[in-house]
């Protein structure tokens, strides 16, 4: 069953309930969205309205992945750079697909969407993004192409005694 991707959907109640309920189970499957499991919708809310003001106002994108009976799959949200010298390219963060959908190709078929959408906007040379050392993460990302650009040693703790790298992938676009 493919996916289907939306950029720039229309934020409506049902929209927003099935990404807060993704972003939810991804992180408490132990996803590395920004979050540490145990998290209830109640902890993700603010994050993701604040992410979705953003979409909002225009400074991000959305891209959303349905599955064939209309529920919210996967997602990342795009945002552009707003120094002047770093306007050639984009982040691309909270990445993430639902974890009953996990090995299906969704991963692959996502980022390949990711890449569609930032080929689409005029002057952007390259696609950035963080990962959280520990997952395996980088690897995934190499296999579509990314390649690793930056690490910082155990600069994300994600509980006491347990800090893990924060790496920088980049995959260029020209």
């Amino acid at each position: 069953m493919p996916l289907t991707f939306t950029l720039d959907p229309v934020v409506d109640p049902a929209l927003r309930e099935g990404i807060l309920d993704l972003w939810t189970d991804v992180s408490n499957a132990g996803g590395a969205v920004g979050f540490v499991p145990p998290v209830t919708s109640d902890d993700v809310r603010p994050t993701l309205d604040q992410q979705l003001a953003g979409v909002a106002d225009g400074r991000c994108r959305l891209l959303v992945g349905h599955t064939e009976d209309g529920s919210v799959a996967a997602t990342a949200f795009l945002t552009h750079n707003t120094h002047r010298l770093q306007l050639h390219w984009l982040w691309a963060y909270t990445v993430m697909v639902h974890p009953r959908h996990q090995g299906k190709g969704y991963g692959r078929a996502l980022m390949a969407a990711t890449e569609a959408a930032a080929r689409s906007v005029e002057g952007i040379d390259a696609i950035r993004l963080g990962c959280r050392g520990g997952h395996g993460l980088e690897h995934f990302y190499a296999a579509c192409g990314y390649k690793e650009v930056g690490r910082v040693p155990g600069a994300i703790r994600v509980a006491p005694g347990d800090d893990r790298d924060d790496i920088t992938m980049l995959l260029p676009l020209h």
